[in-house]
């Protein structure tokens, strides 16, 4: 059912192209881009629940939308917080 309705929101939207890059682990963000209107939105689920979004415009800096009690604040810098370890540098 859920492939049946992803199938005709693409097909009623052509101009928005989406990739779902899925993570094994359920505390990796799970990332999902879209192209629409000249931006690229890349959105970071955790854990099922919308953490942040990266908006990527053609002209311009890329900034953060945040939710925050039904509303999105916008950032500079992203607020997600994912351990990231360096392991071998040279």
């Amino acid at each position: 059912m859920l492939k049946y309705l992803l199938l005709v929101l693409l097909l009623l939207a052509p101009s928005v192209q989406a990739e779902a890059i899925s993570a094994d682990d359920e505390n990796e963000p799970q990332v999902t881009i879209r192209h629409d209107a000249g931006k690229t939105y890349y959105e970071y689920r955790v854990g099922g629940e919308l953490r942040e979004i990266k908006v990527v415009p053609e002209n311009g800096k890329p900034y953060y939308l945040v939710p925050a009690q039904g509303e999105f604040i916008r950032h500079e810098e992203s607020q997600l917080l994912v351990p990231k370890w360096i392991l071998f540098s040279w």
